[in-house]
């Protein structure tokens, strides 16, 4: 609807016009030349008006009590809806996702996220369904959960589960509730929770919110818990381990049996940050590597939206000494009905449960969305997912081994991780200006300086919804990179990277120290 102040002012019509209310001849996508609402405001613009809202024409007082009543209009920008519109369209043009290149962040899986689950979650019988419908009016979306857990249960190796964590940190949450719990329920108490020394950095604090105490234990030369170390850490007071297999570091814990076997030894559990398991789908089960406990990110492995805020998953599943203990409450089938025709479900509450960790029964469009994605592949798709990330990691492992260093030269599992601690020596450029400049070639950064444990960290996982040519084309810009940092010139411009973006680089401590979160319309 074209505003009428617009039509009595050309030079504003002529503004409107423009991308972004600027003026011809401005640069669409420019480092600094995307305005502001609150900068292509104008007094009396709207982006829409009803030709009736059937509010009783009255006086305000007599609408609206003074008490609830404002003293002066809110100062929001006044814009029309072909500005708002093309405002935010222009700034998510200048965003980088997963649609749109390769996202190779380590130990974080950030892969294509398949459209026919956004489809699927888009269907009315489940997006239109309120979360307090009783169990007899939401039969459908029971019977999609039940199905999830199951499949959980059999991805997994284990005999409950709980779809409630919202996310990661969530499940981490609830897997030491669970552990905290058991060890109660025996009249055995424990303070302390061992992490590997290259552990997810949620870890320690989900031992600290526990109500434990971190125990960290080092790693060995092949960049694998040294299994001495553990044994000499382990006592009565240790509740349990908390680590991923494959580990953090991309390598397979090759000792994991005789992990499991010493934790338990002295009455411990086992938790598996399920972090890393798109490197194991279909392969092995953390059930039969002895683990007790295990969390899955729906939103990393499962291809379910991740990042920006969410929404994620993080149900947790658990051996069968656990199953009682479980969030509640639960869907559960109690009546299979003929060939799955007829069968019907109800909430249970397990007898020992440690109680709700999310309102209502977990963020269900995302379950909806894994769901979909564990059918469609089936168990042999899921295998090949595993050993297609598995292969790409590697590839690029050996691609690279020249370009940066390697320090465990040994087959990696999803990810490799490579350090830049020659190139910063020879030339000034550190890992970190590695992933600045690998932002202009195109490709998103992948983690740097994590794990701790290794200088100079570059942490790369391509997934498997990579192809060789892009792995090949995210290769050569490393070369690039490497190569120009070679002469005084390019290693200058490396340290600046990058350059060419919407936004440059930006002082990171000082961003975080004196954040200004809001836009302050006096400036």
């Amino acid at each position: 609807m074209t505003d009428p102040e617009e039509m009595t002012h050309p030079e504003k019509s002529e503004a409107h016009l423009c991308a972004g209310g600027r003026a011809a001849s401005a640069p669409l996508l420019g480092h600094d030349s995307e305005p502001t609402l609150f900068e292509l405001s104008e007094p009396g613009r709207r982006a829409w008006q009803l030709r009736t809202t059937k509010v009783p024409e009255a006086p305000l007082e007599q609408l609206l009590p003074e008490v609830h009543r404002r003293g002066a209009p809110p100062a929001l920008a006044e814009v029309s809806e072909r500005d708002l519109v093309g405002h935010f369209t222009r700034l998510s043009h200048r965003q980088f996702s997963v649609d749109l290149g390769a996202y190779p962040l380590g130990s974080c899986t950030m892969k294509y996220n398949p459209k026919v689950c956004d489809e699927v979650a888009s269907l009315p019988g489940l997006a239109d369904v309120h979360p307090a419908a009783p169990a007899s009016c939401s039969q459908g979306w029971m019977a999609l959960l039940v199905e999830l857990e199951e499949a959980l249960c059999a991805i997994t190796g284990m005999a409950g589960a709980t779809l409630q964590p919202a996310a990661g940190a969530a499940g981490e949450l609830t897997g030491l509730l669970l552990m905290r719990a058991w060890h109660e329920a025996q009249g055995q108490p424990r303070r302390k929770v061992v992490i590997p020394d290259s552990a997810h950095g949620t870890n320690p604090a989900s031992v600290t919110l526990g109500g434990y105490e971190t125990v960290t234990v080092k790693s060995n030369a092949r960049g694998c818990i040294d299994l001495e170390a553990l044994r000499s850490v382990l006592n009565t007071e240790v509740a349990g381990i908390m680590l991923t297999n494959p580990n953090t570091l991309g390598l397979f814990e090759e000792d994991i049996v005789a992990i499991a076997e010493a934790v338990h030894e002295v009455g411990g559990l086992l938790y598996y940050d399920g972090a890393n398991l798109n490197a194991i789908l279909g392969v092995v089960r953390p059930g039969d590597m002895g683990f007790d406990i295990v969390h899955l990110n729906l939103h990393k492995t499962f291809a379910t939206p991740h990042g920006g805020g969410g929404p994620g998953a993080g149900p947790v599943t658990v051996s069968r000494h656990l199953a009682s203990f479980l969030p509640g409450p639960r869907p559960r089938r109690v009546d299979p009905g003929v060939d799955g025709v007829g069968a019907r479900y109800e909430w249970t509450t397990p007898q020992r449960s440690i109680g709700r960790v999310h309102s209502w029964h977990g963020n269900a469009l995302v379950l909806a969305r894994a769901l979909t994605y564990i059918l469609v592949h089936g168990d042999d798709g899921l295998r090949e997912v595993a050993e297609r990330a598995v292969l790409n990691a590697n590839w690029l492992r050996k691609r690279l081994s020249g370009t940066f260093d390697a320090p465990y030269d040994r087959p990696c599992m999803h990810e490799c991780v490579l350090s830049a601690v020659s190139l910063k020596r020879r030339s000034g450029v550190r890992a970190l200006d590695v992933a600045k400049c690998l932002l202009e070639e195109g490709f998103h950064a992948p983690t740097v300086y994590f794990p701790l444990t290794v200088e100079e960290a570059l942490m790369i996982e391509p997934t498997e919804t990579e192809s060789l040519q892009t792995l090949e084309a995210f290769a050569s810009a490393c070369d690039r990179i490497v190569a120009r940092a070679g002469t005084p010139e390019g290693a200058a411009e490396a340290t600046e990277a990058p350059r060419t973006t919407p936004v440059r680089r930006v002082d990171e401590a000082r961003a975080a120290r004196s954040l200004v979160p809001t836009y302050d319309t006096r400036r």
